[in-house]
């Protein structure tokens, strides 16, 4: 049997391990972007002190608690609601809504700052716990898991099994989490919905027929939508009626036989374990910032050098080469650009810095536009073989490499601010 592990209310959870005040009280977690990157002045700046995966954002700003931080210096409510609490989803505040809309429905409702490397390190323990406790445990997100427990638990006991480590997590890391339990991964996931809150279900395979029969087709993973509609269209509205539809779901290919097999509980997608060495935790390293409108164009190419220090910081923590450079622009009225550009050349920031300030201008599309978001990501890892890298610049390439890595000794201990280019200033 499989296990999916969903913490409840992640992020508001993490903040009442530490603040008791907010227990039992509407609460969210969200706000304005921390624009405070872009400033010129000296700030205390932290990161996680550990280097695991899924975290977006594990930069955050030291400053003061701030009860209005979410006003910018007009007075303007600003930024979006991350996660809520269930006291604060009763009113109606969800994920993704503005905070000015969470707060005009519930005008008690106590807004908390993200504190990114607090969700981290409870994750990295949760992490910890679980490949304790399971022979194979693959992390899917910041606050989910799943875990293969087959001939590990006999299926008599897994009831058992999953109620005592619910109980053991919040004992020992003060979460709440929800267990769903089937014999397939996104079987598992789907099960895992109507165990919440703080609950677990098992489903033997036996049930799962009549389990899938009446549920809507937007609550199972994968289904976004664009996809939905397309299903409606086929008069599928069910899960239930999409056994029937086999012969339609394989004229889509591999996407189409993929999610079938998903639904119908006939995937053998294997738990990927920490210990597999095709386990990849990581995909991707991004970040990127909201802003009131900026139509300078040298003080957005100021934002996306620092931007580009970020990301070359966390690379470097991270230990990853990646070879794919990625940037998206969004301005004003939903314009959005987006971008990307391959390499061979082994990662250095000042190549980086150098490549997504070229990528920018390539991709601002709308020059007389204002800009209200920048986001750069890198991906597409490559293993450090000196066989696969641009010969005629890698010489060149492997003497910055070594700079940089001195340029992270100083930013692990002094902060990511510690060294800049002069464009930042």
């Amino acid at each position: 049997m499989i296990l999916h592990l969903d913490l409840d209310c992640f992020f508001v959870s993490a903040e009442r391990t530490t603040n008791k005040k907010l227990l039992n009280i509407p609460v969210a977690v969200g706000g304005r972007s921390n624009l405070n990157i872009f400033n010129t002045q000296k700030a205390n700046r932290m990161t996680s002190s550990n280097s695991g995966a899924f975290v977006s954002s594990i930069i955050s700003y030291n400053d003061e608690e701030d009860s209005q931080y979410f006003k910018d210096e007009y007075g303007r409510i600003r930024g979006i609601v991350t996660t809520s609490s269930y006291e604060a989803r009763a009113y109606g505040v969800k994920t993704a809504m503005s905070v000015s809309e969470a707060l005009s429905i519930c005008p008690h409702l106590k807004m908390v700052k993200p504190n990114y490397p607090l969700y981290h390190e409870l994750s990295h323990q949760l992490a910890l716990l679980l490949s304790n406790k399971m022979p194979f445990v693959e992390q899917f997100s910041i606050d989910e898991f799943f875990g293969d427990v087959t001939g590990w638990v006999d299926d008599e006991d897994i009831e058992k099994f999953a109620f005592e480590l619910k109980e053991e997590i919040k004992s020992k890391l003060d979460l709440p989490i929800s267990i769903g339990v089937a014999n397939t991964k996104y079987m598992a996931k789907l099960v895992t919905e109507y165990a919440k809150p703080y609950g677990v279900k098992v489903l033997f395979k036996t049930e799962e027929e009549a389990f899938i029969y009446n549920i809507n087709i937007e609550k199972f993973a994968g289904i976004g939508k664009q996809f939905a509609q397309r299903l409606h269209g086929y008069g599928i509205s069910t899960l239930g009626q999409v056994k029937h539809k086999k012969e339609l779901f394989y004229s889509w290919k591999k996407p189409g036989i993929q999610l079938y097999n998903r639904i119908c509980g006939l995937d053998k997608e294997k738990v990927a374990s920490f210990y597999d060495k095709k386990y990849d935790s990581r995909k991707s390293i991004g970040i990127g910032r909201t802003f009131d409108a900026v139509a300078s164009r040298d003080e957005l190419k100021r934002r996306v050098i620092i931007l580009c220090r970020y990301i070359s910081f966390l690379v470097k923590k991270q230990q990853v080469n990646p070879q794919t450079f990625f940037i998206k622009i969004k301005y004003e009225y939903n314009v959005k650009s987006k971008n990307s550009f391959n390499t061979n050349r082994l990662f250095s920031e000042t190549y980086f810095k150098q490549t997504m300030m070229e990528l920018f201008i390539q991709t601002d599309k709308h020059p007389t536009h204002k800009v209200i978001q920048l986001n750069i990501a890198v991906s597409n890892f490559n293993e450090h073989n000196p066989k696969s890298y641009d010969i005629f610049n890698y010489e060149e390439d492997l003497k910055r490499n070594k700079l940089h890595n001195t340029l992270q000794q100083l930013r692990e201990k002094f902060g990511v601010d510690i060294i800049k280019n002069g464009i930042e200033l």
